[in-house]
């Protein structure tokens, strides 16, 4: 049986907002069986629990925020895609803010802390959303769509006409699986445009932003001098956003996403779209590791 994922033991760290450029809590502790994945503010009191629920989403301008109740959890779309690259199905994340830390801009060191919990399989099975028929969404010429694949692939295309955004290197495919996550797009990280900065942080955005946590790029090309982990690492960037803005579904998809100039508001769109249609999708479990189509083998 693929069965369902939580921690064996707490973890704890912190970094900082990306928006608030303040020092942020981080802590990971261990969930029930279907309890899912929740976001805990420990800074208010009494605590106040928010789902990883994608009709939660109320704020999708330049990362992916829940909001209940007036309270909100944002920049959560990099610690989604790690829990998600892990097979994770339950668990707490505790925050001491209204943001997810930073961290590098990318998924890699919630990779890294989430290993320190160790990965503990709980005896129930691990649910998954088999998407049965096309399900697209579109906001004038960008598109995020769904269709029935027996595993479940990410393909996407950023549209840049900019010198650091080399024409062959915009578009990338993804067969997913927890090793093809680690190694091939937890590590890209997000990027921003240098001449947007000024802006951003005069309504109170990116305080947080700098080239220790983001790629930035002006005129001629990347500013950073280590340059890029990948060649496309602007477009896997994508892929392992929209993982975790996926990932908000509530369980593993099982399905082929094709994205085009897609980000956290349209792929939150598709979601919706898929939840409003009970005919798009089926539940579906495996008893049989050897049927399940997506690999959580992890070899780190």
């Amino acid at each position: 049986m693929v069965k369902q994922r939580t921690l064996k033991r707490v973890v704890k760290a912190s970094g900082i907002g990306l928006h608030s450029g303040q020092k942020v809590l981080i802590n990971f502790v261990p969930h029930h069986v279907d309890g899912g994945i929740i976001f805990r503010r420990i800074d208010l009191n009494p605590p106040v629990e928010i789902p990883a629920n994608a009709l939660l989403i109320q704020e999708a301008f330049m990362c992916s925020n829940l909001v209940r109740e007036d309270i909100k959890v944002g920049t959560i779309e990099h610690v989604m895609s790690a829990i998600a690259g892990l097979g994770i199905d339950n668990l707490i994340i505790e925050v001491s803010a209204s943001e997810v830390p930073i961290m590098d801009g990318s998924a890699g060191p919630f990779i890294y802390l989430l290993m320190q919990g160790e990965l503990a399989e709980q005896d129930a099975p691990k649910k998954f959303i088999r998407i049965l028929k096309p399900v697209e969404a579109l906001i004038e010429d960008k598109r995020a769509i769904f269709t029935p694949h027996s595993g479940f692939q990410l393909n996407f295309t950023i549209d840049f006409d900019h010198p650091a955004f080399a024409k062959e290197y915009q578009s990338v495919s993804i067969d997913f699986s927890t090793e093809t996550f680690v190694y091939e797009v937890s590590e890209a990280r997000t990027f921003g445009f240098m001449k947007d900065l000024d802006y951003l942080k005069a309504n109170n955005l990116a305080l947080g932003a700098s080239l220790e946590n983001a790629i930035g790029v002006d005129d001629i090309g990347v500013v950073n001098e280590e340059g890029l982990r990948f060649a496309d690492e602007f477009v896997r960037h994508k892929i392992l956003d929209a993982v975790g803005d996926l990932y908000l579904l509530g369980h593993q998809v099982i399905a082929k996403f094709d994205g085009y100039k897609s980000g956290h508001a349209l792929n939150n769109q598709l979601l919706r779209n898929v939840q409003n249609d009970p005919s798009s999708y089926e539940i579906v479990t495996f008893n049989n590791d050897n049927d399940c189509p997506i690999s959580y083998v992890s070899v780190i």
